[in-house]
């Protein structure tokens, strides 16, 4: 049996449920982890070591691990939260401890890029830590920031793929019932295309915006 059209479109539109959920739950988790793993570090803003030494250790742990591994181990922790492990809802939950830590990485590298001239001049201007944050650190790596979320968004586009294994749904679900399980060529085809179509779009999109940021 091979798949129709339909059942194309309902994969497609699975996959991206299940990484714009996934985006927007990883950003409110990592987005604030980035920042405190910048401003607790020593000599930095709020220096705190050990908020900095248990924030980099969990953050380290959980991108340790390989998301297959990650997908399977949270199983009992997805049925907690969302009263099931199989479906493209079940499959966010895994998503999302996956690509928080990754983010969190992310912001973490583009706000050490800032200049610390520009902490520097805030200060001297009697800014608070708050205010350095938010109209000073984060402006400055806005460009750099867009592009990470950009690699987060691609990296979350193949782990949902992954999430197919464990009937998760989306493009990576019908790869594996009627590529792979099935052997349709076809069919596994058109998945790696519809996929390479959707990296290539948000790579793009991604580079594009950073450009018109920078160019601001």
């Amino acid at each position: 049996m091979l798949v129709n059209s339909e059942q194309i479109i309902e994969a497609l539109i699975e996959t991206i449920q299940m990484v714009a959920f996934s985006l927007l739950f990883s950003v409110l988790l990592g987005l604030p982890l980035g920042i405190l793993l910048v401003v607790t570090r020593k000599g930095h803003l709020i220096e705190n070591l050990a908020v900095f030494n248990v924030l980099n250790g969990v953050i380290n742990i959980f991108r340790s691990v390989p998301f297959i591994i990650l997908l399977v181990a949270m199983i009992p922790v997805t049925r907690f939260i969302v009263g099931t492990s199989i479906g493209t809802t079940a499959a966010i939950v895994p998503l999302v401890f996956y690509a928080g830590p990754y983010i969190a990485r992310l912001v973490e590298n583009s706000l050490l890029e800032v200049e610390p001239g520009v902490i520097e001049a805030a200060e001297a201007m009697g800014a608070t830590p708050w205010q350095i944050i938010t109209k000073f650190l984060l402006p400055e790596a806005l460009s750099s920031l867009v592009l990470a979320l950009t690699i987060a968004t691609i990296g979350l586009v193949g782990a949902s793929a992954m999430a197919g294994a464990v009937g998760g749904g989306g493009i990576g679900d019908l790869a594996i019932t009627y590529g792979y399980q099935r052997f349709d060529t076809i069919t596994m085809f058109i998945t790696v295309a519809i996929l390479v179509v959707i990296v290539q779009g948000l790579q793009s999109f991604g580079n594009f915006a950073a450009k018109k940021i920078r160019r601001r």
